[in-house]
């Protein structure tokens, strides 16, 4: 296991230059993630790590090594890919004990660690099957089990559940996190997928154009995003245009709200994102903003619905009950969680609660 160090690291492709002076540091046995959407440089930095990539500036070290200029198989890194890599001819057996047997392990060992790896990845019962006789998320159990089986010091997963269907995509993140804790092996895992990095991360890198917009917890970063981009991309909100002033919030259409934690706050227009689950949805009255339902989507569980509130279209979701209490052309009201609700200045980079900037 090894903590993870990269200073002031650079990557061009030529005359661009797709990641300039990013610093990171990963701690030693947390499983961490690079989110953002395709191109923001999350695989890239992935390969640098990796030694896959060339590095044109900075430092990257495991532990206290500098690993810039070691070989990427000296780096002592198990890696995981989107297509799960496996060798179609050998058996599930033969494919996990491949690192052992190249790092040329005595044959007690290698039987005694391709086993306990096979059976920590329930896989155990299809040891002489070939991979074309298992499923996705089993293929993707052996990528995993080939991976850790040589003791990696550190653990790269890049999109490894991109090519499995929506269930077995929610039970292998369940299978990864349980297993990355057994083990306590650094993981720095990419992904695109939000719902799968707020699942299984210990820390978040929320990424866009080579830069980390936001750094940490799943639920700092849901909670309170350092910018728009990040409220905008993790999860869903509405944004609406706003202005501040004296602990008063204005909204379109003369509707308005207050906290005492804005009064601290400069005034001045600001951009405001309220996430679905922050409204919720009173008789017209109620204490509330004045609004009217324009259409409304049963999901079983929780119920979506589109809302005007003073010109502006807002998504608000609600738990659902057993009769239908709110129909399309309802006025209502709409109480909000105002201590949960953020506020960005007018350019959207800043978020105004965090009281500091990041990126």
């Amino acid at each position: 296991m090894s903590k993870i160090t990269i200073r002031q690291a650079v990557k061009r492709y030529g005359d661009n230059t797709v990641i300039s002076g990013l610093d990171l540091d990963i701690r030693d046995g947390e499983l961490f993630t690079l989110l953002g959407p395709s191109g923001c440089g999350k695989t890239t930095l992935l390969r640098m790590i990796a030694g896959f990539n060339s590095i044109e500036g900075g430092d990257f070290y495991f532990g206290d090594e500098r690993i810039n200029d070691k070989d990427p198989a000296k780096r002592n890194i198990g890696m995981v890919f989107q297509n799960y890599a496996i060798f179609p001819h050998m058996t599930v057996f033969d494919n996990v004990a491949f690192g052992l047997k190249n790092r040329k392990v005595d044959k007690p060992t290698l039987q005694r660690e391709t086993e306990r790896f096979l059976k920590m990845m329930q896989i155990d019962e299809y040891a002489k099957r070939l991979p074309q006789n298992l499923s996705g998320g089993q293929q993707q159990r052996v990528a995993l089990a080939r991976a850790l089986v040589i003791a990696p010091d550190v653990l790269l997963m890049d999109e490894p559940l991109s090519n499995l269907d929506a269930k077995l995509r929610v039970e292998m993140r369940s299978a990864i996190r349980d297993i990355q804790r057994e083990v306590g092996i650094t993981t720095v895992y990419v992904t695109h997928d939000q719902e799968e990095a707020m699942s299984i991360s210990d820390t978040i890198a929320v990424m866009r154009d080579g830069a980390i917009q936001h750094l940490g917890t799943p639920r700092e970063i849901y909670q309170r995003p350092a910018n728009l981009f990040v409220a905008t991309f993790i999860g869903r909100t509405n944004v609406l245009p706003g202005a501040l002033g004296g602990g008063v919030l204005s909204l379109a259409g003369g509707r308005s709200l207050s906290h005492d934690s804005w009064r601290t706050l400069p005034a001045g227009p600001v951009k405001v994102s309220i996430r679905p689950e922050e409204f919720s949805i009173a008789p017209a009255d109620a204490p509330g903003l004045e609004a009217v339902i324009t259409d409304s989507t049963y999901l079983g569980r929780s119920t979506h619905y589109t809302v005007e509130l003073g010109g502006e279209k807002v998504e608000v979701v609600e738990e659902s009950s057993i009769d239908e209490t709110h129909r399309p052309g309802d006025a209502v009201r709409l109480a909000v969680k105002c201590r949960e609700i953020n506020i960005f200045d007018v350019a959207g980079e800043n978020n105004l609660l965090r009281g500091e900037r990041h990126g």
